[in-house]
């Protein structure tokens, strides 16, 4: 359970330190947002304490600091300044350092003391060390002022622990102490729920606590104190007392009025024992209505709120929804169990079509609509929004702009187009290759875009929309664009290209994707290797994606990924060559037209056709996968659209649209060109995924060589 619950807190951790980076870089935009200021304060905080549970000290002690400063920051005691954001941008990289120690490991302090010592060095008025001192001091809180007295609130606050909360790590002591440190608190521990010696589990936890606590903090600051046991916890916060709202003559409620508001006495048992004159505490306790720890309670709250009550606006409650953590791995295998029944429906719609009974095929139409329902909501499980992946990459540009000496700002769109969680993952690395090249290569220098009439700071754009079952994803920026003549000139020198070749400004750019090719003249530790975009392209087609570049010198470089929205079910067309069967991916197909005798005789033997009076290139899978059989009279063309260019795949028939469930082939088939996997139809027999990329390039090298 301990391990468990380690393993939660650094998960929980690393998502805390994410949304930390994230608005930090939002901060450094508008650093008078006092809700990113609350949030990077939230943050430290919930690591903080978290930490401290769960026994990673070095994480407790080194947060605590610099979320003191933040405590400053958001009381107006400090401003946001870009060495106040660098220093806590470093000290986010350091706690996931320590997160990644194990508990108990020894280590280094050296840049975490630095860190601390940087931050010091901006709080107002600091205590220096004496001289000759290695030791860091404590960052000091400040003084609470009079006018955060005034701001006081009272709140009434039942915790009820889990029973087996200790077993999880949890100290509830910890966290009473945390509500201590909020403010003036009174805390009762209530034993009501200790069951007989012969019922007890010794690892179980059955005492719970009510706590008065007045403090200026707000109801948000309490929450935080318990957001890792508040999902397995009772716990009920209200608040009881502000100026105002009570006259001072009158006092405050009576003992019933508390016992009732708290649950723990009915309205009727409270008139009944109010019939009798001996004090009602003490009645209540004679008649075994009320434990006298839950009189105490009450009375505590009313001689803690008579003492305390201060003016101040009521905090509003905040929103919880609920939600559950999940591994990855049974998402994966929900998706692989959901394919695994397209499968069989697909079989149980063949064979009752081929009975002929009616009842059967309403079944079967039945359990279709199901399968199709449950199939959309599992893939939509795995669904997350692709800025999620975007904040890193702000942080990318910030920290290698600083170092190239360059003044680049990254705006983001489509934040909120969702993907499935496995394309986002290995989607990582190209758009990391792609946004380093962009910063090196393609922004200029502040001094040379002065002098071209830019403004010093480049741009970068980095966004997402959705296209069909894809994902179009762009990076842009308003750099020195691509040289045509250098990457011709380049190209040819390695042979990529002839010297007499005609080709488009799309062809010319997209040499920039062959192995080895780089026009830098010098090597930086960013790029110049020519490493990084083939292997951005390999990683992109792998994704069963396309990538593309426009360019325009002087003013900029745009490069577009089209990526599928999930990789485990995909729409597709169904299609047959001999007695073989194929699947193309329905994303790109646009049409599908006839091919008679008489069209391949009018091409000369050139595989092109006219469509609509436009020339379209085809391909004829048939000679391609070198079928047995002799043609049909009329073939099909599968018209589709490949990085902006119209190209046709021949076959002989056309079955129709078809839920592909990706398999992945065998080591044997791996390597096989043209094939990206295959699919298992409703008769059982397989058919394979042809990847059109593939085949468009081996007929342009064929064409070319």
């Amino acid at each position: 359970m301990i391990e468990q619950a380690i393993a939660t807190y650094r998960e929980e951790a690393g998502e805390l330190l994410a949304e930390l980076e994230t608005s930090l870089l939002d901060l450094e935009e508008t650093p008078d947002d006092n809700d990113l200021i609350n949030r990077v304060f939230r943050a430290m905080h919930t690591i903080k304490g978290s930490g401290a549970m769960f026994g990673f000290d070095e994480i407790a002690t080194f947060t605590h600091e610099v979320e003191t400063v933040f405590d400053m920051v958001r009381n107006g005691k400090m401003t946001v300044t870009k060495r106040l954001l660098d220093l806590t941008l470093q000290s986010r990289d350091h706690i996931t350092y320590l997160l990644s120690c194990a508990i108990g490991m020894e280590v280094d302090r050296r840049a975490g003391d630095e860190i601390i010592a940087g931050l010091r060095q901006l709080v107002p008025q600091p205590e220096r060390p004496h001289k000759g001192s290695t030791e860091i001091p404590s960052i000091s809180l400040p003084t609470v002022s009079e006018e955060d007295l005034a701001n006081e609130n009272t709140w009434r606050i039942r915790f009820r622990p889990a029973p087996n909360i200790l077993m999880c790590g949890t100290n509830p002591i910890i966290l009473i102490n945390e509500l201590r440190a909020l403010g003036t608190a009174h805390v009762v521990a209530q034993m009501d729920a200790i069951p007989q010696l012969s019922g007890i589990v010794p690892e179980n936890l059955y005492i719970y606590w009510d706590i008065i606590l007045t403090t200026s903090r707000g109801e948000d600051a309490i929450k935080d104190v318990f957001i890792f046991v508040e999902d397995d916890s009772d716990i009920k916060i209200e608040l009881i007392d502000k100026s105002g709202l009570i006259d001072r003559e009158e006092g405050y409620k009576k003992l019933g009025e508390i016992l009732v508001e708290r649950g723990d006495l009915s309205p009727v048992e409270m008139q009944k024992i109010l019939m009798q004159q001996k004090r009602f505490g003490e009645l209540l306790v004679e008649q075994g209505i009320v434990t006298p720890e839950k009189v105490q309670a009450a009375l505590v709250e009313q001689q803690h709120v008579k003492s305390v009550r201060k003016e101040r606006s009521e905090t509003p409650h905040a929103e919880t929804t609920a939600s559950i953590r999940v591994p990855a791995e049974r998402l994966d295998q929900l998706i692989n169990l959901v394919g695994e029944m397209v499968t069989v429906q697909a079989h149980l719609a063949q064979v009752s079509l081929a009975g002929g009974d009616a009842t059967f095929i309403a079944i079967s139409e039945e359990v279709e609509r199901l399968t199709n329902e449950l199939r959309d909501t599992a893939l939509n499980i795995r669904m997350l929004p692709i800025g999620s992946t975007f904040s890193k990459f702000k942080r990318l540009v910030r920290d290698l702009s600083n170092e190239l000496g360059k003044e680049i700002e990254m705006e983001t769109f489509g934040a909120e187009t969702e993907v499935d969680k496995t394309v986002i993952e290995k989607l990582n690395d190209p758009l990391v290759h792609i946004i380093r090249n962009s910063i090196d290569h393609g922004i200029e220098m502040p001094e040379v875009r002065r002098a071209a009439g830019k403004s010093p700071v480049g741009k970068i754009y980095l966004g997402a929309e959705h296209s069909g079952d894809s994902v179009l994803v762009t990076i842009r920026d308003d750099g020195a664009g691509l040289d045509r003549n250098t990457i011709r000139n380049k190209a040819v020198e390695k042979g990529l290209l002839s010297a007499t070749a005609e080709l488009s400004d799309r062809d010319i750019y997209s040499q920039i994707f062959a192995p080895g090719f780089s026009t830098a003249s010098k090597i930086t530790s960013v790029s110049g290797r020519g490493v990084g975009m083939d292997v951005v392209k390999r990683s992109i087609e792998g994704l069963r994606g396309s990538i593309g570049v426009d360019s325009v010198r002087g003013s900029g470089t745009t490069i577009t990924l089209k990526i599928p929205l999930t990789l485990a079910i995909i729409d597709s067309l169904l299609v047959k060559i001999g007695k073989d069967h194929f699947v193309l991916p329905l994303a790109a197909v646009e049409e599908c037209i006839e091919l008679t005798r008489n069209d391949v005789k009018h091409s000369h033997g050139r595989n092109l056709v006219n469509v609509r009076g436009a020339i379209v290139p085809y391909i004829p899978l048939r000679e391609h996968f070198n079928s047995f059989g002799s043609r049909p009279e009329i073939e099909q063309i599968v018209i589709a659209d490949i990085h902006g260019t119209k190209v046709g795949f021949v076959v002989d028939s056309v079955v129709g649209e078809h839920q592909t469930v990706i398999k992945s082939l065998g080591k044997v088939y791996r390597d096989v060109k043209g094939i990206s996997g295959a699919t298992i139809l409703g008769d059982g027999t397989v058919a394979l995924i042809l990847d059109m990329n593939v085949l468009l390039q081996n007929r342009e090298q064929l064409v070319n060589g």
